[in-house]
């Protein structure tokens, strides 16, 4: 017997990222992460640029967006959580048609133990509203 085995590649946190959301002097990114991990995830940091319709960064911001701190609770096997950077600029951005880049740099998992981010984040952007 022959047995055929198709295996599908699952991240182990999925984030999606929403378009972005222009009020005034901020802009506003809402992430979404779901845990598929078999443990909780004791703390996330990200970071989120903010580009402009060229490309140029116009703005950044480094948040931890799980845990780090004692007002911050860690997400269990299977939850899923949300998270809204706020980039703020001195003056209202001079375009609405922004785009934003996210890069985790650091997850640890229950434990203490530090997760190869390369290998287990999968970060995917949401439906665009041409806004983004």
């Amino acid at each position: 017997m022959l047995f055929v085995c198709v295996l599908t590649a699952r991240a182990e946190l999925d984030v999606t990222v929403s378009p972005v959301k222009i009020t005034g002097q901020k802009a506003v990114v809402p992430l979404v992460m779901q845990n598929h991990f078999d443990q909780k995830i004791e703390s996330a940091r990200a970071s989120v640029f903010l580009l402009n319709e060229k490309g140029k960064m116009i703005g950044e911001s480094t948040k931890w967006v799980v845990g780090g701190s004692k007002n911050q609770t860690s997400l269990a096997p299977g939850a899923t959580n949300s998270f809204f950077f706020v980039i703020t600029s001195d003056k209202p951005f001079a375009t609405t048609n922004l785009t934003c880049k996210v890069n985790f740099s650091r997850l640890v998992l229950e434990g203490g133990k530090l997760a190869d981010i390369n290998k287990v984040v999968q970060i995917q952007n949401g439906k665009s509203t041409g806004n983004q």
